[in-house]
């Protein structure tokens, strides 16, 4: 199988809980109401999320940037009716670390929505993604 071709296997366990598969990772996947896994469009978010934080935080390194962690914020909205996709996805950075440049953030962002990431790609024809971030100082180390 080349690079190119991805697979996934999905296994039912009881109720609405399957057991999903890829890339030799296990994760449980289940209904809102079930609360045993993730939903699926949870999981799509979370999938996003994951995706960008790789792509900003491999990019700030390169540039240098004393980043000390990083925490993705990602909401959806829903439609109301089926097949109730994403209509909007609103993504929110927060960086933390020493003397964080905001425009080496702002362009690691942008280059993570245009260029690297490839599940905003995937989803940002069908639901439009909107991105925002904060810098928080952090702090310094006792001596």
């Amino acid at each position: 199988m080349s690079d190119n071709m991805k697979t996934a296997t999905v296994v039912w366990k009881e109720g609405l809980v399957f057991e999903g598969a890829a890339d030799g990772v296990k994760v449980n996947l289940d209904s809102p109401t079930g609360a045993t896994g993730f939903s699926p469009m949870g999981l799509l978010l979370v999938s996003l999320a994951g995706c960008t934080g790789m792509d900003v935080i491999d990019i700030l390194r390169k540039k240098r940037q004393d980043v000390t962690g990083l925490e993705i914020q990602v909401s959806g909205t829903r439609a109301e009716t089926h097949p109730r996709k994403y209509t909007a996805i609103r993504v929110h950075y927060v960086v933390t670390g020493h003397n964080v440049d905001p425009e080496a953030v702002r362009r690691s962002i942008e280059l993570s929505e245009t260029k690297y990431c490839s599940v905003s790609a995937t989803v940002s024809p069908a639901a439009p993604i909107t991105t925002d971030f904060e810098i928080r100082e952090a702090a310094l180390a006792a001596a």
